[in-house]
């Protein structure tokens, strides 16, 4: 019953991976980030912040969203921040929309707050989201004058 000759059926324990649980709304720091080098065909959805500076073709949706200086994105961007240095043709809806002035967008765009850099370029038009009373009004705000230029400040276009 218990002779040295008999080998014991103990196999030794085995690994087993067992895969990390997702981490669910830790506020990463670090951005999603799309590079140049890489073209995406279909929509992006990510619950934190994504960086484009390749090109997509399809919708993007995040809660915080920079489209790099190359960037090229055809579709549909839904974000509470948004910040476009690159190429849009599409919609872009966000809370705060910032078109910088390398951006070069062609769509409406639907905000609470939107900033335009001079030497960006927008074809559209933009309508203030949850205040129907407000209409589509634009205020361009130029560079300051230069001191003793004689030069009067030029007042904000509305259309």
């Amino acid at each position: 019953m218990f002779s040295k000759d008999s080998k014991s059926d103990v196999s030794a324990p085995t690994a087993t991976a067992t895969p990390e649980p997702p981490r669910q709304g830790t506020g990463s720091p670090t951005p999603s980030i799309i590079s140049r080098d890489l073209k995406i065909k279909g929509d992006l959805i990510c619950n934190g912040d994504i960086q484009i500076d390749g090109a997509v073709e399809g919708d993007v949706q995040s809660r915080s969203i920079t489209i790099g200086e190359g960037a090229d994105v055809r579709g549909t961007i839904s974000g509470d921040n948004i910040r476009v240095c690159g190429s849009v043709n599409g919609q872009i809806k966000g809370n705060s929309v910032v078109l910088a002035k390398t951006a070069k967008v062609i769509g409406d765009v639907i905000h609470q707050t939107l900033s335009i850099e001079p030497g960006a370029s927008f074809e559209g038009r933009c309508s203030r989201s949850g205040n129907s009373q407000s209409g589509n009004r634009v205020a361009v705000v130029k560079d300051p004058p230069v001191a003793g230029s004689g030069a009067a400040p030029s007042a904000a276009a509305t259309r």
